[in-house]
Parts: structure tokens; C-alpha cells; sequence
């Protein structure tokens, strides 16, 4: 399948160590001719990190994508009437954006954006990066796995022994799970063993 004129909208939470491969991913969609909508998190608008400004981070995906941003709830409202996108990535996938789309909290961009993906019987793939997958939002994360049209790039313990609770998702494996994504298959296997 290829992703030419695929309509993906693309949105960004926290977990701002993965951006470096994040955005590579994105010029690697752009390259092979998907339309890609940038979509921010409000956190993602405002925190400025050791991994660069927001404004920095925002532009330059923004540049990469030749396309305007949805930057809130408002923006992003028309999403599921207009059937904006053919599916919906969310890569850096937070535990607290697995936690809110899990109990229906529709209080941020992102959040928005995915309840109207969903809405429309569109793919929603999600590329988890959180220190809490394994902790309480282990619940969130079984709930998502077994949702209807939600599909998870697939992820490993990025630290079993320091950081147990851990999970973060092989960002090379994004683009193959966005086109199992769209024939309505999850890429296998989803539980990935120790990094060799």
C-alpha cells in the first residue's frame, strides 16, 4: 500500500527525548507523499526542554509538513465532521494521553483530535512513550489494546531495571504499523523482548 496522498494528521505530546526521531519519521511520510496535519499538545506548545524551544520544535515540523497546525479543541473540532484525516498518529503517545482517550477525558488537542478519528471508523496509532505503562496506567493501556480501530506501534521496557514500569515504542516500526493501520490490522508482534 503506498502513502501517497494518505491524509495523516500527526500529533505530538510530551516524552520530548523522542522528537529527534519523531520528526525523522515525519520527513520520511512527507517523502513519500502523505498529507501530514502537525498536531500539538498544549504541552508540547509550551515547555522548552534541553531538547530544544517549542517554538523551535513546532516550526520545524510545521516546515516539513508545508501545512497549518491544530493547536487546540476549537481547531481540532472540525476533525470528525470534515473526515480530515484517513488516520490519526500519535507519536509520542504520553501516559496521560493514554489515560485520558482510555476514560474518555477529552481535555486536550490531541485527545480531541483521536475521539474524532475514532468517530469516523478511522485508525488511530499510537507510539507509546511513558514512564507509567506498567504502573497505574497499565489499565489505560490494556483498554486501548483492545479498542476498536486503535493500534499500537510495537513497544519493549526501555529500562527493565531502573525504570521497570517503562515502556517506549520502535519508532522504526511506525510507518509499517500505520500501513497495517490502514487495512485494519495490527502489526505483529506488538510485545517486543530486550533490545539485542
Amino acid at each position: 500500500m503506498s502513502l501517497n496522498y494518505v491524509k495523516i494528521g500527526f500529533a505530538l505530546t510530551g516524552s520530548f527525548c523522542t522528537f529527534d526521531k519523531v520528526i525523522s519519521i515525519i520527513e520520511e511520510l512527507k517523502q513519500q507523499g502523505a498529507l501530514i496535519t502537525p498536531i500539538f499538545s498544549e504541552k508540547v506548545q509550551t515547555i522548552n526542554t534541553r531538547f530544544g524551544t517549542a517554538t523551535e520544535i513546532m516550526n520545524k515540523i510545521i516546515n516539513i509538513c508545508q501545512t497549518k497546525s491544530i493547536t487546540n479543541i476549537v481547531e481540532a473540532e472540525p476533525v470528525g465532521p470534515k473526515q480530515l484525516f484517513d488516520v490519526l498518529v500519535v507519536a509520542p503517545a504520553t501516559g496521560n494521553f493514554i489515560a485520558k482517550l482510555a476514560n474518555g477525558i477529552i481535555d486536550e488537542t490531541p485527545v480531541m483530535c483521536a475521539k474524532a478519528v475514532l468517530r469516523n471508523q478511522k485508525p488511530v496509532v499510537i507510539a507509546i512513550s511513558t514512564n507509567n505503562a506498567l504502573g497505574l496506567n497499565c489499565k489505560n493501556l490494556a483498554t486501548l489494546i483492545n479498542t476498536k480501530n486503535i493500534y499500537f506501534v510495537p513497544f519493549r521496557q526501555d529500562d527493565p531495571v531502573s525504570k521497570p514500569n517503562s515502556l517506549v515504542a520502535k519508532y522504526d516500526l511506525l510507518i509499517p504499523t500505520i500501513l497495517e493501520a490502514l487495512s485494519g490490522k495490527q502489526i505483529q508482534p506488538l510485545l517486543l523482548g530486550p533490545r539485542s
